[in-house]
């Protein structure tokens, strides 16, 4: 376990006010939990700012009727091989499908592989969610 480190902190009254109803909002238990996210937060955002290895999520939703959408899809994501780690694909319904790509790399082929997904006509929503390799955070 990381050797751990206290230090203080000065905050407006009504700033330590809000931040505590935020961490009760967001079930935190303690303070320093949720400072630890919060710079975690920060330091990721960091990471896709300086194009390091990441790791993220596109989640797509699309109707999968729609004739050749899927095939286009999947041709999309041939292209991108080299940072596509997994795929899932739920059916929600008769018509729509849930589709979860997980990808590892350089943010910038992650950005463009979600935007080339998102600009895809019948694709309904499709977003892409930062994360770390958990290495440098």
């Amino acid at each position: 376990m990381p050797q751990l480190v206290r230090f203080g902190v000065s905050l407006e009254k009504d700033l330590l006010f809000r931040f505590d109803t935020f961490l009760k909002e967001k079930k935190y238990t303690n303070r320093s939990e949720a400072i630890r996210d919060l710079i975690r937060e920060d330091l990721v955002k960091k990471q896709w700012q300086e194009d390091k290895e990441i790791a993220g999520t596109i989640t797509m939703i699309y109707n999968h009727h729609k004739r050749e959408l899927v095939n286009k899809l999947t041709d999309i994501q041939h292209g991108f091989g080299g940072i596509i780690i997994s795929t899932q694909h739920i059916h929600l319904d008769h018509h729509n499908c849930l589709e979860i790509i997980a990808v590892k790399g350089r943010p910038k082929a992650a950005q463009e592989l979600a935007d080339t997904l998102k600009a895809v006509k019948w694709v309904k929503h499709a977003t892409l969610s930062m994360s770390s390799t958990g290495r440098d955070i």
